[in-house]
């Protein structure tokens, strides 16, 4: 309740489970309500770490499993529930200062991760998760372009997210020592900026961005 109050008469609060159909139109449903959806931002994610056949044997099938169902799977059930809204909306002109106006109904943003490409050891199951997102990303831009809906997917480098928040500080420093310029972790805000960015240009889809200051992952 104390969260809520502070998201303020604008924003909503809907707890949900990204890869539940019933959960995430309820979240839908309530971004609705303030007003047309226009704008769908997929942030939602899991990393786990096992080896394909590590110390004590295979890996965890379960774990590979549900890694999948988060990050893929629940990403393509919120497009999915958030262009079927966007699509009842009315076109509204976009564009960018001394740029031709277009119509469009929406913008959605998907999170993939750099580890889509430069995945390291143990990383298979976050990896696979992660170029699905960006693979998927330009059909279903092409799939959403009648309607006048948009599709971009982000792919983050290293960034400061609850995710990371329990990493050592050497680890932490290591991690940093490998972003070329500038060499520290991604902030939130220039996530965000990047998100705004997309959202203002209507010549921006069916692409994947790196936003990982020049970093490419070494195998661990």
């Amino acid at each position: 309740e104390q969260a809520a109050a502070e998201l303020g008469e604008r924003a909503r609060f809907v707890p949900a489970d990204v890869a539940d159909e019933t959960q995430v139109a309820r979240a839908v449903a309530a971004a609705s309500a303030l007003g047309p959806l226009r704008v769908a931002v997929n942030c939602a994610g899991i990393v786990t770490a096992n080896r394909t056949v590590g110390r004590e044997g295979p890996a965890p099938l379960e774990a590979f499993e549900r890694t999948i169902r988060v990050n893929l799977i629940g990403t393509f059930n919120v497009i999915r529930l958030a262009a079927a809204a966007m699509a009842e909306s009315e076109p509204v002109s976009a564009g960018v200062a001394g740029g031709p106006a277009t119509l469009e109904r929406g913008v959605i943003v998907n999170t993939a991760s750099v580890a889509a490409f430069d995945g390291q050891i143990g990383q298979a199951a976050y990896s696979a998760s992660k170029a699905g997102v960006a693979g998927m990303t330009l059909p279903i831009a092409r799939d959403l372009s009648k309607l006048l809906i948009r599709v971009v997917t982000i792919a983050p480098g290293i960034f400061e997210t609850p995710m990371m928040a329990g990493m050592p500080d050497d680890v932490r420093a290591s991690l940093e020592a490998q972003v070329p310029h500038p060499s520290r972790l991604g902030h939130p805000a220039e996530y965000a900026a990047l998100v705004r960015s997309i959202v203002a240009n209507p010549m921006l889809n069916g692409e994947t961005i790196r936003l990982d200051g020049g970093i490419r992952m070494q195998p661990k």
